[in-house]
């Protein structure tokens, strides 16, 4: 490793600032990282962004353990403001953080299926981009009921306590959640370099699924947790093999759509549940959006209408428009149906871990039955400790009258326990217990009741020092506790599973009227698609003046176009996109409707068909790169593909090879070569620099090639070359296709 170096920089020009001298410290940029980005990025994993086996965000726990421990599960709310306030003492990143914090894990906010806050007034909604949520004096909140299984036996150090951050009090490294919380309450968060995902399921599914789990290790999870559950409703389009993935991965992504109904009186569809992934406002930009483009034309109007009954979208259709067909449409080309990515990236031992469902509920089951085993040793310990202090009033019971006379024949109060101790055998911690007795208390009667407990106390601990050694007792408790959870909250699944088999898919093309056209580009890059009645009817084509024609072909409204620019890009447009035009127009230009970048110019265009042809691309520098036009062919809505084909050398000719054929090369020192396209092997990669065609001089290039049926080459046997690479040879006049000039009188 280089030593380090420090230069000192002049001195400040400042005349008010003497002797001050700044220095920059160069270390090697390892060490930077070393010592100052990683910590960084550890600590945003660690302590903020991914949460832990609990299902909580470091956040999320000291915002409820500061509610706990003010009373809040079983007491009245209180405002906010307050919570907020002595939340602070533990999380002192400002009060909108925590209040942010508060917000989502409310139930006003339906963000969780399970929320841990009953807030009171308006916390905003989850599906609502922009009603925001009034300020923290406004609104009350406590803990939800379900909290007490949250915090169930907190007390009896079930987890570690750990200092805050200025050492002034203890907070729980986790929360001992008596539930799988970290399946059952949905989570995001972006740390430094990774990132967590987690998709909510509902609660009673996940308890009977660790229950079953518990029991058996080769449960079937799909028979009791067959798929995610969000507070926002909607419809799963449910793929088996596609959610299997996700439980055994922990990575993946599934569809939620929407849920509506038709209102045949109104002529209106109401959407009443959405994806948890988008919002109501975000719709409607969308569909407002589609409205303007002319994609959409079925909608007269689209409205918000949203109260205290919940979330509705009302959208007016114009006569005769098929509801179904439209909301097809609508999932199609809106976030009515968007995909939840998964990423279940969970905290195991201070290191994240991406998991799939199965090892989330071992890790879990693990850290849950350490749980209940220090809840366990705590009872025991107490338990001994109680019956510590009941053996030594049993070493006093038939003689009460010595204790007595013990304590009253002591001088000193600090000399009465000894004396107890070396009275009765006993140690000190007895003695203190008997000396503390109420005088009331020194009966018969009442040491008798409280040395009956000794039998008891002696069963009980038996019990639990069986308890504390079986791990199956320990799992039956867990699993005894996550039946009464059961029992006690039953939630109802809000989101219908439909499968994806049964579902219509929206086909675009269905709705493209599909009629012939006849396409036109020009040298400059304009483009004109005109119908077959329009063409009859037109006069000469317009052009710009020094523009002129330079392809046409015919086609169909519903197909495909492929723009080549000389940017080795490739823009994709449906014809349907574009606007029909007339012989009379300049027609569309094409680099500013296709959004080219700035000096980017149309070099040809092809119709790609079933994208089963081939591309031929001729270069400047005599090589040609044969790929295959199935190279081009995209499952999503791609509008631009870059790196079509090499940029090694500039391009000269581009070429669809519908059948074998013979190409013409043409180069500026008036050489020829004709070669058949048989002799080029086909590519499947774009960026194919190709293989050498025709051989150049030194200083020459490439300048044109055409099919030989396109040229005017009658000594054809002359250029042609069985193999590649070849010189080709030097045109005669009459291959030119030039005309002699002549004066006639």
């Amino acid at each position: 490793m280089a030593k380090k170096k420090v230069q000192e920089k002049k001195k400040f020009d400042n005349p008010n600032v003497i002797g001050l001298h700044a220095a920059v410290l160069e270390q090697p940029i390892t060490e930077t990282l070393e010592t100052n980005f990683m910590p960084y990025a550890m600590s945003v994993i660690v302590s903020r962004a991914i949460p832990e086996i609990d299902g909580f965000k470091p956040s999320h726990r000291k915002l409820l353990y500061t509610m706990f421990k003010m009373g809040l599960l079983s007491g009245s709310r209180t405002k906010s403001a307050n919570i907020v306030g002595q939340t602070m003492r533990l999380n002192p990143h400002g009060d909108a953080a925590i209040y942010e914090t508060m917000v989502r894990l409310s139930m006003g906010y339906q963000a969780l299926i399970t929320p841990f806050v009953d807030s009171k007034g308006n916390f905003g909604k989850v599906y609502s981009r922009d009603m925001s949520y009034a300020a923290s004096r406004y609104t009350e909140a406590k803990l939800s009921a379900i909290c007490a299984e949250v915090f169930r036996d907190i007390d009896k150090d079930t987890v570690d306590m750990v200092d805050n951050y200025d050492g002034s009090m203890k907070e729980p490294s986790l929360l001992p959640t008596a539930f799988p919380n970290v399946l059952v309450s949905a989570n995001m968060g972006i740390a430094a370099g990774m990132a967590s995902q987690i998709c909510g399921f509902n609660l009673n599914e996940v308890c009977e699924t660790a229950i079953a789990y518990i029991k058996d290790q080769e449960h079937d999870l799909f028979s009791t947790m067959p798929a995610p559950d969000f507070p926002t409703g909607g419809e799963i389009l449910y793929d088996r093999a596609e959610m299997e993935s996700i439980y055994r991965t922990g990575r993946g992504s599934f569809r939620v759509r929407s849920k509506w109904r038709y209102v045949p009186s109104e002529n209106i569809i109401e959407i009443y549940e959405i994806p948890y992934t988008t919002t109501s406002e975000a719709v409607i930009d969308k569909v407002a959006e589609l409205i303007k483009a002319n994609k959409i034309r079925e909608i007269n109007d689209m409205r918000d209408e949203t109260d205290l009954g919940g979330l509705r979208l009302a959208i007016d259709l114009k006569r005769g428009v098929d509801p179904e067909k439209l909301m097809q449409k609508l999932f199609k080309m809106t976030t009515l149906q968007d995909a939840y990515p998964c990423n279940f990236n969970i905290l195991v031992g201070g290191n994240p871990k991406v998991m799939g469902v199965g090892e989330i509920l071992d890790e879990w089951i693990a850290w849950r039955t350490d749980c209940v085993r220090r809840r366990v040793y705590f009872d025991l310990q107490k338990k001994k400790d109680k019956l510590h202090l009941l053996k030594g009033l049993e070493a006093i019971l038939l003689d009460i009258d010595k204790a007595i006379e013990i304590i009253r024949n002591t001088e000193l109060e600090s000399e009465v326990v000894p004396n107890l101790m070396m009275g009765f055998k006993i140690d000190q911690i007895q003695a203190e217990f008997v000396a503390e007795i109420k005088l009331r208390n020194i009966n018969r009667e009442y040491i008798l009741k409280r040395t009956a407990e000794t039998e008891e106390l002696e069963k009980a601990i038996e019990e639990l020092e069986g308890t504390l050694n079986n791990r199956r007792k320990l799992k039956n408790i867990i699993i005894s506790e996550l039946q009464q959870i059961n029992k006690k909250y039953v939630i109802p699944r809000k989101t219908t599973i439909v499968y994806a088999s049964e579902v219509e898919e929206f086909d675009e093309a269905d709705t493209v009227e599909d009629y012939p056209v006849t396409l036109f580009l020009s040298r400059e890059g304009y483009f004109k698609k005109i119908t077959a009645q329009s063409l009859r009817m037109s006069g000469e084509q317009k052009y710009k003046e020094g523009d002129a024609l330079k392809l046409s072909f015919e086609s169909s409204n519903r197909r495909e176009l492929l723009i080549v620019s000389d940017k080795q890009q490739i823009y994709k447009v449906k014809l349907a996109d574009l606007e029909d035009g007339k012989a009379s127009t300049l027609g569309t230009y094409l680099p500013t409707k296709l959004g080219m970048d700035p000096g980017e110019n149309v070099v040809t265009m092809i119709d790609p068909g079933d994208y089963r042809r081939d591309v031929l691309y001729v270069f400047e520098n005599g090589k040609a790169a044969r790929i295959a036009m199935s190279a081009y062919e995209t499952k999503t809505n791609r509008k631009k593909l870059v790196g079509a084909y090499s940029d090694k050398s500039p391009l000269r000719a581009v070429l669809v090879l519908d059948e074998e054929k013979d190409i013409a090369l043409f180069a500026n020192d008036d050489r020829c070569l004709v070669f058949h396209s048989s002799l080029l092997q086909t590519k499947t990669s774009r960026g194919s620099q190709g293989v050498a065609v025709m051989n150049l001089k030194k200083q020459k290039l490439l300048v044109e090639a055409r099919p030989l049926s396109e040229t005017r080459i009658q000594n054809v046997s002359r250029y042609r070359v069985r193999n590649v690479p070849g010189a080709g040879a030097l045109l005669k006049p009459e291959d030119k296709g030039e005309e002699q000039l002549s004066l006639i009188e």
